[in-house]
Order: C-alpha cells, then sequence, then structure tokens
C-alpha cells in the first residue's frame, strides 16, 4: 500500500460501479449476473444481448470508469493527497469482492467508498451498501472498514459539468429545439420507497428533478421536460414516465423542430446512453424529421474527478457539504450499513433491478 492515513484514518479509495463486458464471451455472463435470481425470460436476455454486439460486447464503462480513476489520482495529487484508488463493479469484473479482497492484502483499514451514482433510491444507493456488506463478509474479520461517500446530485462541480456540457449540445442544434433531461427509469414503487427514511423524503424522482431544474437554470433555459428512460419488467407494472421515444412523439406533434437531449441521470456513457439515446432515440428523432443532439454525460468533466476529492476532505475534515438545494439527501453509511432505518429499501421480497442493460 502506498498510500499515508488521512484525517481520520482514511488510507484509500474504493471506486464502486455496476460493471460491463469488455468482449462479446463476456456479455450473456455478465447479463445473467445482473438478473439473478429475478426470473428475467431468456428472451429479455437474448435482445439485450444484441444491443451489446452491437458494438462488438463491449460496453463502454470500465473504460470511463478507468479513465474516470486516472483523473481522479492526478486530482488527488494535486491536492496534496497520497491516497490510492481501486476498482470495483457489482456484476463484473473487477468485481468489488476481489478488489475488497485485494485491498485488505495491500493492508488498507479503512476506505471510503465512491460509488458512480449521484442518486438516493435502491439501486443508485441502497444496493451499494449491500454490495460493501456482501464484498467485506466474503473477506472476512480481515476486511477494512468502508465509508460509502454521499449522494452528490447538487454539488455545485456536478451541476457546473451537466450545463457545460448542455451549453455545447444546444449550440448544436439550435436555440429552437426543446431540452428534454433523461433518466433511468424505475418502478413508482421503488420509487416511493426511497422516500421511506427518518431523514427526508430521498425520492429518487424528486433529486432528478432538483438536478435538471439546476442545470436548466444555470444554463438560462426556462423551458424543458424530465423524461424517463430504459425501463425493464412485465408491461403491467407501472414505471415512472413518460419514455423518452413516447415523449419525442408528443413534441413532433406538437410543432416542435428539434430536441437536446440531456441524460442527468448517468454519470458516464454506458449501454443506455449510446443504445437507448445515440442509436434509438437518434434514429427515432431522425423518422421524425426532428433535428437531435446529445449532451455529454459529466464524467470525463475534469471537474467531475475534483468534486470526488472534495467529498473526501469534505469527509474527514468534516467540513459543510456544498449543495445547491435543499432537497434532502444522504447517501452515507459504514460498512454496508444503509444511511438511515428503512431507507431506500426494494419494493417487495424480490427488488427489481433497474435494468438489465446496466453497464
Amino acid at each position: 500500500m502506498t498510500g499515508g492515513l488521512l484525517t481520520g484514518g482514511v488510507d484509500a479509495l474504493l471506486l464502486l460501479s455496476f460493471g460491463g463486458p469488455e468482449g462479446p464471451s463476456e456479455v450473456r455472463p455478465f447479463l445473467e449476473n445482473v438478473t439473478r435470481g429475478r426470473d428475467v425470460p431468456p428472451q429479455r436476455l437474448d435482445a439485450v444481448a444484441r444491443h451489446y454486439l452491437h458494438f462488438g460486447g463491449v460496453s463502454p464503462i470500465n473504460r470511463c470508469n478507468r479513465a474516470l480513476i486516472t483523473a481522479i489520482e492526478r486530482a488527488l495529487a494535486t491536492a496534496g493527497l497520497d491516497l490510492p484508488v481501486y476498482f470495483g463493479n457489482r456484476n463484473w469484473h473487477p468485481m468489488v469482492e476481489d478488489t475488497v479482497a485485494a485491498m485488505t492484502a495491500d493492508g488498507v483499514r479503512r476506505a471510503l467508498v465512491f460509488v458512480t451514482s449521484a442518486w438516493g433510491g435502491y439501486s443508485g444507493c441502497r444496493q451499494y451498501h449491500e454490495d460493501i456488506a456482501r464484498a467485506r463478509h466474503a473477506v472476512g474479520p480481515g476486511a477494512p472498514e468502508l465509508m460509502k461517500l454521499r449522494h452528490f446530485f447538487d454539488h455545485p462541480l456536478f451541476v457546473a459539468a451537466c450545463a457545460d456540457a448542455l451549453r455545447a449540445a444546444r449550440e448544436q442544434a439550435g436555440p429552437a429545439a426543446r431540452v428534454v433531461f433523461t433518466a433511468h427509469s424505475v418502478p413508482l414503487a421503488a420509487d416511493a420507497t426511497a422516500g421511506l427514511s427518518t431523514q427526508g423524503a430521498h425520492r429518487y424522482s424528486r433529486q432528478v428533478t432538483e438536478t435538471a431544474w439546476l442545470v436548466a437554470a444555470a444554463v438560462g433555459v426556462s423551458r424543458y421536460d424530465v423524461v424517463w428512460q430504459s425501463r425493464s419488467g412485465p408491461p403491467q407494472v407501472p414505471w415512472l414516465e413518460p419514455d423518452v421515444i413516447d415523449h419525442l412523439d408528443a413534441l413532433h406533434a406538437q410543432g416542435m423542430p428539434g430536441v437536446v437531449v440531456a441524460p442527468i441521470g448517468f454519470v458516464s456513457d454506458h449501454l443506455e446512453v449510446v443504445w437507448d439515446l445515440d442509436h434509438e432515440a437518434r434514429q427515432h428523432a431522425a423518422t421524425l424529421g426532428m433535428d437531435f443532439a446529445r449532451a455529454a454525460t459529466p464524467g470525463a468533466d475534469p471537474r467531475f474527478a475534483e468534486m470526488v476529492v472534495e467529498l473526501i476532505t469534505e469527509h474527514v475534515r468534516h467540513a459543510s457539504p456544498r449543495r445547491c438545494s435543499q432537497v434532502p439527501a444522504a447517501g452515507q453509511g459504514v460498512n454496508g450499513s444503509p444511511c438511515a432505518p428503512g431507507c431506500c429499501e426494494p419494493a417487495g421480497a424480490n427488488p427489481i433491478q433497474t435494468t438489465v442493460n446496466g453497464g
């Protein structure tokens, strides 16, 4: 281990993400990992596998996360912090269990965990606590203490990065194009459980809506929409709506000449961005004769890595969080414990993963 102890005894950072395949032979095993125990029909896995194979069986998510780690390492060095950064995933290699085992072998005793989700909710927050707890249990009594960092949906650096990406996309499509913010849909029941917390209403949809408002205000956009995408599961289960494709139809019917899609719910490019937006939504807009531009995701912006370092220093120095809103936020927890009793519990006995696309 090369890092030195910071204030509070922190000696490493773990970047924890969803994971994705990096070759055709990995696609089906990855999807089976994501959906294990959820009774997803094989036909659905076959359909999603074709999406990955369209891109050579490679999801961009691991590449994006490795680039983010490099940027975080640079930002840590600039801040004068000697902190090693480890990389683990929920669903594909490097698996978080293996990463925590490597951290233990390296002598890490107490680490912070940055997860690649800005939001509350089961899949975006609580399930990462479960990942941490599972990894520590797999390693055993010698596993390091792990503390998940807080939600960052309204951090000023996150908002600024998203705002600049939206400005650039609007320049491509022109001022008449409608701004549409998108995030991953979840079942309505799952969204409701995100508000069951003694710390306040950490509802996923409320946080997404707040970020969209903050970004739109920063850019000077007064008219915009918040829509949802990438839903999966049986059609009789209600999910957050409207869907982005249906919304394109509605805008076309209103005579809108173009659309700027801002994937506010996604930290980096992965399958829901490059397939559901860049491929399906773009093609659908073309069939309607509408101009289409897509804002970049914020993970590649240098300010995103700076934000991660700020979250670290905020934690170890007990500094007041920098936030742009008063919408309730939490996300922190030790060793896989949720941040508050009842917060972001899954809806029902068999929690629904927000997607089988994931990476």
